[in-house]
């Protein structure tokens, strides 16, 4: 069976990244981004999705982390969608609950091929360490709608923003894990209209 992979090498004037992702990894990650907590997502999204992940950017963060943090999820989206291929096989849908220490956190995802966002996750504080807590929802919907996955995100216990924000970030990755893989009783594309 092939690897499902996706490379994508995105620059504009503000960010400069390349992005590698296996969806039939073991969990392998390589990041160098200039964002520390980003880094430190990344590295749970791939663990927790069994996904092979390579990230190297270059931003214009001497302004803020902005640019970078969402120019990423954007990449890859990109990188996702391309390794997903033509889709045939795969279960479509995927759900975690995540928990870190007192946060519990909700991730559905649906590879329907139309991405959105539904995130309903409040950060009760502005930041963590450098990091710009409001980021987090600029990378969901930047991978969302670039992967083209409807993604729901939802907040059901937590007081400690790193955690809550974390436990977002292992849910994604399991709930992906689960959508992406391939089911053998299924030969076709998951959709009645044969195509996603």
């Amino acid at each position: 069976m092939t690897q499902r992979q996706g490379r994508v090498a995105r620059r504009t004037g503000e960010t400069d990244i390349e992005v590698f992702v296996s969806l039939d990894g073991t969990g392998d990650y390589r990041l160098q981004t200039g964002v520390g907590f980003l880094e430190h997502m990344l590295s749970l999204l791939a663990k927790h999705g069994a996904l092979d992940l390579t990230v190297r950017a270059t931003g214009d963060t001497h302004i803020d982390d902005h640019h970078t943090v969402e120019d990423i999820g954007i990449t890859l989206g990109m990188a996702v969608r391309q390794a997903l291929g033509d889709k045939q096989g795969i279960n479509r849908y995927g759900h975690a609950l995540v928990p870190m220490d007192e946060a519990l956190v909700l991730a559905v995802t649906d590879i329907s091929g139309r991405g959105h966002l539904a995130i309903d996750l409040p950060l009760p504080a502005a930041r963590v360490g450098n990091f710009d807590t409001e980021l987090v929802e600029e990378f969901m919907r930047a991978f969302a709608l670039n992967s083209g996955i409807t993604l729901h995100i939802r907040l059901l216990s937590g007081r400690n923003t790193h955690h809550i924000i974390e436990a977002a970030f292992k849910a994604l990755g399991r709930a992906l894990r689960q959508a992406a893989a391939r089911d053998g009783r299924l030969t076709d594309i998951p959709s009645t209209k044969g195509v996603l």
